[in-house]
């Protein structure tokens, strides 16, 4: 079998061409042992294969090689050829870029919106043969790709005598000509045609295409590929944004569980909407109280949280005791808000019982064998996580003695001696299958409705968790993250969740990242990164800090004394970087109650100058100084002392001792306002070039090392958070990995708008009245009436 192979694609000067694929002739997906092509021309390649192999079908791809490095290659999924025994193939290619739409190859599209029905087989071969090929996604389901030209045998342009092609893969048309019809050049284009209106609603952009005559003898094949020429489609469609807790039915066990996304989605297709995004439905469970209701502080980035198993569609055999668990549920189904702690306890012990009914039945079938050797990785640690925390009556893995450091190899030998521990580990297996289970199920209704799920992907994870006790070194488990002030915040906020250890993560090119992303792919086709600006820097706030004041981004450039200097800062390092507390605006923090903040909680230094005392120089200090006090005097001494732990300029870098970022909002400070008029400009002039001129090549440096490699992981379809102090670099970024942004009505990016214009927001966004975060738009209406 011979099979040629052409491209024109130009190249750099030292640059090669060069095919991989399936067969062993063409390194068998090794790129090490690429085929080069041949130069003929600036930008002419050719190869010619001859195997005595005689395959059914193959695979193959084009890269580009710099000194044996791979330096690019095609975008998408190789190119599949079916093959015929005693044919010569002639390959007329052409290099596959990323489509200007590639989020059109997302799961979302292919599996859902898009999906094709039946894939036909290749067509048969002619004596002499042609293939056209071209790679289309903007058809639709009722759509078909089309092809019409100047001849009799292209229908002469005439859209009723359009030639219908195959879909023979998702994206994928193709049509087979006799070459033997083929006498002269022929014009042609390809049109996008609507099977229900029986129309052409696109015609492809561009000038014609030309179809030459064949004629390489008997037994001969050429197959010509195409990118179908479109500029853009700009397709859009409606969903809704609601937690699973919120869709309790009649069938619910007072809580919205994973099953009723079927009803959920019923209600969707009726309505034309075509996604359900849902909050986070990992596992939260830390204190077995209603606190563990937060769905952003998950213990597991994989295991889904047990309260949402569905839990009528494994009905007990014995008939009294689901009947008596069916009552309780009602009870709780008929109260007016989820009562989280009592259907955690009834659900809790309805899956003990079912586990004693099948649990033996159903983690030796093949299916849970399968379920759990694909997730042993994760869910071994997880399930002795879940045993340790009980046992310990805390989640802090570092109370729990000999176990606060994780082993596999010894919590496995534990586990085989310890029956009861054993039971409880397999417990927490079984539930995890049947949340797989019953999850999975609802996403392939979803699509048999032309609707997808879309979940959502925080942005931290628990101190108190899994991924900390097995992977710390991945986490600055010394420091927590949060968000500077904004419009909803003037402290900032403070989330607890430990940071990312990057450069760490960075070492196995973010396989930690990666295999939680693969794992949402199982249930979802489209996610929402939480706070996607965590990819660019992060907000770090030091541990002994209750409020987001005293924050700074990480990674940042901060200064150095020389630099500072260089920017007209004389720096006086105790003066602005300790709390600067002057009598003099005391009493416009304390009220009343200033003299005895004096006396109680200050220590003077002279100059009518303070210091805080030892009791209360952190605002950590502070809150368990007071806790448990809520009357107006304990509040106003506790947030007065919180502010006057705020009251620095500069706030020392924890990896970089020796240099310095300025404390954001600093102009607000009392400390600021005590500085001379020089010392206030040359402030002002170096905190506008540092929070807003000189990270931006710095930050998208640091995004580009990862997002790229994490969104390529899966096939979903990604939307990232950009809210808050957004810098510039941000809408580039997303706008070339096509990442959706989104668009809250309510809260315009741009501060001289109060209501987002519609006609302005980028195509790839998400546009939405309100975040989970904010008042939904029937609150938000009987709130603001006179708005």
């Amino acid at each position: 079998m011979k099979i040629n192979f052409y491209i024109n694609q130009k190249v750099l000067f030292g640059q090669t061409i060069c095919i991989c694929g399936s067969l062993p002739e063409l390194g068998q997906w090794d790129e090490n042992k690429a085929i080069e092509m041949s130069n003929s021309g600036i930008t002419d390649w050719a190869y010619t294969l001859e195997s005595e192999n005689n395959p059914v079908d193959f695979e193959y791809y084009y890269l580009i090689k710099e000194n044996n490095t791979v330096v690019a290659k095609e975008w998408g999924n190789p190119r599949k050829i079916g093959l015929n025994n005693g044919k010569t193939f002639f390959m007329n290619d052409c290099w596959y870029d990323a489509p200007k739409q590639h989020f059109l190859y997302s799961s979302a599209f292919t599996d859902s919106f898009f999906a094709p029905g039946v894939i036909e087989k290749s067509p048969e071969y002619y004596n002499e043969s042609v293939l056209l090929t071209t790679r289309c996604p903007y058809v639709e389901k009722e759509q078909e790709l089309v092809i019409l030209g100047e001849s009799d045998l292209l229908g002469y342009w005439q859209p009723e005598n359009a030639l219908h092609m195959q879909q023979t893969s998702y994206g994928q048309w193709s049509i087979m000509f006799d070459a033997s019809e083929i006498k002269n050049p022929l014009q042609y284009k390809f049109a996008i045609y609507d099977t229900i209106t029986d129309t052409i609603i696109h015609w492809e952009e561009g000038s014609n295409k030309t179809l030459f005559p064949f004629n390489q003898g008997e037994n001969s094949v050429q197959i010509v590929n195409f990118d179908y020429q479109h500029a853009c489609l700009n397709w859009k469609t409606s969903g809704i944004a609601i937690p699973v807790f919120s869709l309790r039915t009649k069938k619910s066990f007072g809580i919205g569980e994973f099953s009723d996304l079927k009803m959920m989605t019923d209600w969707a297709k009726a309505t034309g909407m075509k996604i359900i995004q849902i909050l986070p439905v990992n596992d939260t469970t830390i204190t077995h109280t209603w606190t563990d209701s937060y769905p952003y502080n998950a213990i597991s980035i994989y295991a889904l949280h047990p309260i949402y198993l569905g839990l009528n569609e494994f009905p007990l055999d014995n008939s009294a005791l689901f009947k008596e668990y069916k009552e309780k549920a009602a009870a709780l189904n008929s109260l007016k808000s989820v009562d989280y702690e009592k259907v955690h306890q009834l659900k809790s012990a309805y899956i003990v019982d079912l586990y004693k009914e099948r649990g033996d039945k159903t983690l030796q079938s093949n299916e849970f064998k399968k379920f759990f050797k694909k997730n042993e990785s994760w869910i071994f640690p997880y399930a002795c996580f879940c045993y340790f925390r009980d046992e310990y009556k805390t989640a802090n893995y570092e109370a729990w003695n000999q176990y606060s450091k994780y082993n596999q190899k010894a919590l496995s030998e534990l586990i085989e001696k310890d029956n009861a521990m054993k039971q409880d580990v397999y417990l927490t297996y079984f539930t995890q299958y049947l949340l797989h289970v019953q999850l999975l199920e609802v996403k392939k209704y979803a699509h048999k409705n032309e609707v997808i799920l879309k979940g959502d992907i925080p942005i931290g994870i628990s101190h108190d968790s899994v991924g900390a006790w097995v992977e710390p070194h991945l986490f600055n488990l010394d420091t927590q993250t949060g968000a500077p002030p904004d419009d909803f915040s003037a402290y900032g906020q403070n989330w607890g969740f430990p940071t990312y250890n990057w450069d760490e993560m960075s070492k196995n090119n973010y396989q930690w990242w990666i295999k939680r992303f693969c794992k949402m792919s199982d249930y979802f086709d489209a996610y929402r990164i939480d706070h996607i600006l965590g990819f660019f820097r992060i907000w770090e706030i030091p541990l002994h800090s209750v409020q987001g004041l005293l924050g700074y981004f990480s990674p940042a450039l901060p200064f150095t004394i020389e630099e500072l200097g260089s920017r007209g800062i004389v720096f006086d390092e105790e003066r602005m970087t300790q709390p600067y507390i002057h009598e003099h605006f005391l009493s416009h923090i304390f009220e009343n109650n200033t003299q005895e903040a004096i006396k109680e909680y200050l220590i003077p230094t002279g100059e009518n100058r303070y210091k805080l005392k030892d009791i209360c120089n952190t605002q950590v200090k502070i809150k368990a100084l007071f806790a448990g006090k809520n009357d107006d005097k304990s509040n106003n001494l506790r947030n007065g002392l919180y502010s006057l732990c705020n009251e620095v300029l500069f706030i020392r870098d924890k990896r970089e001792p020796n240099k310095f970022h300025p404390r954001i909002m600093a102009h607000t400070s009392f400390s600021f306002a005590d500085l001379n008029d020089s010392e206030k400009a040359a402030f002002h002039e170096l905190y506008v070039h540092f929070f807003f001129q000189r990270h931006n090549q710095f930050w998208r440096e640091q995004a580009m090392k990862k997002l790229p490699v994490l969104i390529s992981s899966t096939d979903m379809l990604v939307c990232g958070e950009d809210l808050g102090m957004i810098p510039d670099c941000v809408p580039p970024v997303m706008d070339e990995l096509q990442i959706l942004r989104l668009e809250i009505q309510r809260m315009p990016k741009d501060i001289n708008q109060k209501f987002e214009n519609l006609n302005f927001i980028p195509y790839l966004s998400v546009c939405t009245t309100s975040t989970h975060d904010m008042s939904p738009i029937r609150a938000w209406w009987e709130e603001d009436k006179h708005v």
